[in-house]
């Protein structure tokens, strides 16, 4: 009964931001009004079986849309749409790409078509500047640029998006979305609200984080540091230093909060050295996310399940400090 409640208010929310669009209201798709509940409200099992795996599924791109399979999405104007955006998500262990095809819009009358590797929310980015291996503005490829067009566009993560502005009617194109194995995947969003993962950083100087948009009971059952690429004294382990890991260079994080970038997230506990048993946590924001912070002198490992808390446990720690943090920030 909860998936349906959740399901409708984010078809409802959807259609009134849609409205929106057209009146105007909606300037900047970048610094929209899309909360994590409504976003992820539309993610249900029935997303998933819209098409047996052996057909291309075709339908209409919506001016806002969410799409979570693969397929030929095709937008066509009959009116003016100037703040659309469509996002794109995967299996954490998959990348997209975003194939642009039969593209038919006037790039010198104002309008474009924008891939962006990640997803922007409340103009907030996923991954953040911090943890995506391209700057900002190389995560922005824009069909209208001088040059020839970038036809196909590969995403780092298991979530893109697009935004689009066409004036006039009749335009249109299509998009194929096809997805990929990743076989070391680093930053990604879940789909659900419970499972297990685990990350890992082949001797890497990068960060890496797996977010969960919905409050969750947290259990990391494993955090290890592998061989170093230099000498393999103990010296070279990262020791935990008081308070937090801010002195270490290897270390991961359970962070919480409300929006996407995990820059702004509150560091509920980090760890710095190896072990293996239970951690629970109960974090009760709308977005907790397990980081990874990588020298690249060693390969890091952490493993863990998850699983969506219930009104009750909510109601429980409701009064707790990251509750508190999460509601007043």
């Amino acid at each position: 009964m909860r998936v349906m409640e959740r399901t409708f208010r984010g078809q409802l929310f959807l259609l009134v931001l849609c409205l929106s669009v057209l009146k105007g209201n909606s300037r900047y798709i970048e610094n929209n009004d899309i909360s994590r509940d409504e976003l992820f409200s539309l993610f249900t099992s029935q997303l998933k079986r819209e098409t047996p795996e052996e057909l291309i599924y075709r339908r209409p791109l919506r001016c806002l849309d969410m799409i979570a399979v693969e397929g030929q999405f095709t937008f066509t104007t009959a009116n003016p749409q100037l703040s659309c955006a469509a996002f794109f998500m995967a299996e954490p262990s998959e990348v997209i790409s975003v194939d642009l095809d039969n593209v038919d819009i006037d790039c010198s009358g104002g309008d474009f078509i924008t891939v962006f590797d990640g997803w922007v929310v409340k103009g907030e980015k996923f991954p953040s500047s911090h943890d995506h291996p391209l700057p900002v503005n190389e995560r922005y490829v824009n069909y209208c640029d001088t040059g020839a067009p970038r036809r196909s566009v590969p995403s780092s993560q298991n979530v893109a998006m697009v935004f689009f502005r066409i004036h006039n009617a009749g335009s249109s194109f299509t998009l194929t979305v096809k997805k990929h194995i990743n076989p070391f995947p680093c930053n990604a969003i879940s789909q659900s609200p419970e499972g297990s993962y685990t990350m890992v950083i082949p001797q890497q100087h990068r960060n890496c984080s797996f977010s969960i948009i919905y409050p969750v009971e947290i259990d990391i059952s494993e955090f290890s540091l592998g061989h170093s690429n230099h000498n393999n004294n103990d010296d070279n382990f990262p020791k935990r230093s008081l308070p937090g890991c801010t002195e270490t260079e290897d270390f991961v994080q359970l962070l919480g909060g409300r929006g996407l970038d995990t820059s702004k997230l509150l560091t509920i506990t980090d760890f710095c050295t190896s072990f293996t048993g239970a951690t629970h946590m109960k974090v009760g924001c709308d977005n907790t996310v397990v980081r990874i912070v990588s020298s690249g002198r060693f390969v890091s490992r952490v493993t863990f399940n998850y699983r969506l808390l219930d009104s009750q446990e909510l109601q429980t720690i409701k009064l707790n400090n990251v509750e508190d943090f999460c509601f007043n920030n």
